[in-house]
């Protein structure tokens, strides 16, 4: 699990968040600690709606916009370019080396500089694409790889500086999430409702489980367990080395958030507006907070604090042990990605057309 150590500690650094949920095992945790009372320092408006979900690299935020473009924004609220893709990027971007890499809703994915937003190279796939990119270090090679799902069926290896196809992948159905890593094996849950385990290495399939319907979120991988959620509202904690159930639990409605994971909590959102803190050994529920509408945003565990978007148009900041409410801001319209968490600031997009971002003034 060498691998898996520095792929983790590449993207854990409390003043960048660097992709969809902070690392390539997308456990949705960073060391950056919330400010106590945030205050609204600024907003950016875009073109048309926002479901991307943005990151921070060295006070730089990227997002997508269904206006067609990815933005790059200062941590002041500043426009430093934009890149026109000519369809919806929904898509949650990843920066690596320099770069960043997203894909759009004609299929194709990019590689773009991240100071410039010049395209150094472009890859096509077959079907939209919705979910994130993530990446691993191949020990072969000695080259970074890039792994993205597509609604051709199949996830794609792609080298990440030449943007040459290494391996495809074929699933049953379409993948809407971002695939997971831990440097050795890719793990996805698809709409064919299978979890399926790929060797990074060969593109191979390595194991897969029945889930029964489909998974529309990502998987969070942690030791040997994987963490996520199904259509129909049940919660899985799968040991994927065994590729067995280790427990579920039923009754959200449905679930298309991804899980973040800490030591010893898993923290997700469902549609039936309801936050659950599950233990991560068990199972059993630690604790609950009610939002005013479904959820479909992915949690955010930055120290004591556990930071969520929600359909309600609010952005809560909840005690990780509790679930008490320490703090919310009402934007007003549905939050559907992932906050972006380091130190001192909290940047989330909205449905609305717009990035906003707290911290103390």
């Amino acid at each position: 699990m060498i691998i898996c150590a520095s792929v983790s500690s590449y993207a854990q650094n409390k003043h960048n968040w660097l992709s969809f949920r902070g690392n390539s095992s997308l456990t949705g945790i960073t060391d950056a600690n919330v400010p106590k009372a945030p205050k609204l320092l600024w907003s950016f408006k875009t073109g048309d709606a926002i479901k991307s979900s943005p990151i921070i690299s060295n006070g730089n935020i990227f997002v997508g916009s269904n206006d067609g473009k990815l933005y790059a924004i200062s941590t002041k609220g500043e426009l430093k370019w934009t890149f026109d893709a000519k369809i919806s990027v929904e898509a949650s971007p990843l920066y690596l080396d320099g770069c960043v890499y997203f894909g759009a809703l004609d299929g194709e994915f990019y590689c773009l500089n991240a100071t410039s937003g010049e395209v150094k190279w472009k890859y096509t796939t077959d079907g939209q694409i919705s979910g994130a990119a993530s990446w691993f270090y191949d020990k072969t090679s000695k080259q970074k790889k890039i792994l993205i799902g597509s609604y051709d069926f199949n996830l794609h290896c792609i080298d990440a500086k030449s943007g040459k196809r290494q391996w495809k992948y074929e699933s049953d159905n379409y993948i809407n999430g971002a695939a997971s890593c831990n440097g050795e094996i890719a793990v996805f849950g698809g709409c064919d409702g299978f979890l399926h385990q790929v060797d990074v290495k060969t593109g191979k399939l390595k194991n897969k489980l029945d889930i029964a319907t489909y998974i529309a979120s990502s998987v969070a991988l942690d030791g040997n367990q994987a963490y996520f959620g199904n259509h129909d509202g049940e919660f899985f904690c799968v040991d994927f080395v065994q590729n067995q159930v280790k427990w579920k639990k039923e009754g959200a409605i449905s679930y298309l958030a991804s899980p973040a994971v800490s030591a010893d909590q898993v923290i997700i959102g469902a549609e039936n507006r309801q936050v659950y803190c599950f233990d991560k050994a068990s199972g059993k529920i630690q604790w609950q907070f009610k939002t005013k509408n479904k959820i479909e945003a992915s949690s955010v565990i930055a120290g004591n604090s556990v930071v969520i978007g929600a359909g309600d148009g609010r952005i809560y900041v909840l005690d990780r042990k509790t679930g008490t409410k320490i703090w919310s801001y009402e934007i007003g319209r549905a939050i559907v990605g992932t906050p972006a968490v380091v130190e001192g600031m909290i940047v989330v997009a909205c449905m609305d057309g717009s990035v906003y971002a707290f911290g103390e003034k």
